[in-house]
């Protein structure tokens, strides 16, 4: 974490105009591969506070849940859990490398997710998460995969939006998608008690679609599917992540352990 931070220090320097995104993996509240971790984390978020313009958080133990759920991985590798974030990845450049209706780059991200600089921690979704063997039984209309990205169990981090609000919504679609049933998906959507905007944001939702559909890895476990689409959100309940961390940090720190 240290040398990541000076990294983002010196790149926030020296090219200051530049947007900065950055993809955090942060500790789960189960699976631990080191005893410091809150220490790492706690501290490089304040570099990831003045010097990114906006960090997706990413956490291994939601990653690793929805493989074992969606993709019936009995003991998913860390293979298996960096496929499915490059899907993210992905989505979030597809813009930038082919053509579609509604395109999104990468400084609207800022501006249409970040209301307040200091306020750029996203949660990250992904639909449909699906193996081959079941895509064949699936439908996957455009409201179905749009409901799905909005279900807490496919958050890329451990915590339930339902607890918190929106402050902004960004949704990528790729493939066969028309405005049409974007619009009408959203609606939907918004007309759902649980997913609530704070009274300052109302409209909330920025959509972008692209006509590329989907690839896959050769040999992966996602299956080829016409349409996906990728949701990136600012949302309140972010916070759940930063309060099991700081629980973790104080307990440490309480006995300046290490």
């Amino acid at each position: 974490s240290g040398f990541g931070s000076l990294l983002l220090e010196r790149l926030s320097v020296d090219y200051g105009k530049k947007s900065k995104l950055d993809f955090c993996v942060y500790p789960s509240p189960q699976v631990s591969t080191a005893v410091v971790e809150p220490y790492n984390s706690v501290l490089s978020t304040h570099s990831l506070l003045e010097h990114t313009d906006v960090a997706f958080m990413l956490d291994n133990e939601a990653i690793y849940d929805i493989c074992k759920r969606a993709l019936d991985i009995d003991r998913p590798t860390y293979t298996n859990l960096n496929r499915l974030v490059a899907q993210v990845i992905s989505s979030l450049t597809t813009s930038l490398r082919f053509d579609g209706a509604l395109n999104v780059d990468i400084t609207e991200f800022q501006t249409n997710l970040v209301p307040y600089p200091r306020i750029h921690f996203m949660l990250c979704s992904y639909a449909p998460v699906i193996s081959a063997e079941k895509a064949y039984h699936e439908q996957l209309t455009v409201a179905e995969i749009t409901n799905s990205v909005f279900e807490p169990a496919n958050m890329m981090a451990k915590c339930d939006p339902r607890h918190g609000k929106y402050m902004a919504c960004c949704l990528m679609y790729r493939g066969d998608v028309v405005p049409k049933d974007v619009n009408a998906s959203v609606a939907v959507i918004k007309t759902k008690r649980t997913i609530q905007f704070v009274d300052w944001c109302p409209t909330g939702f920025k959509c972008g679609i692209n006509y590329q559909p989907p690839t896959v890895v050769p040999g992966g476990d996602l299956a080829k599917v016409q349409r996906a689409v990728c949701m990136l959100s600012n949302t309140t309940a972010i916070a759940e992540v930063f309060s099991r961390i700081d629980h973790k940090f104080d307990l440490m720190y309480a006995k300046r352990a290490f």
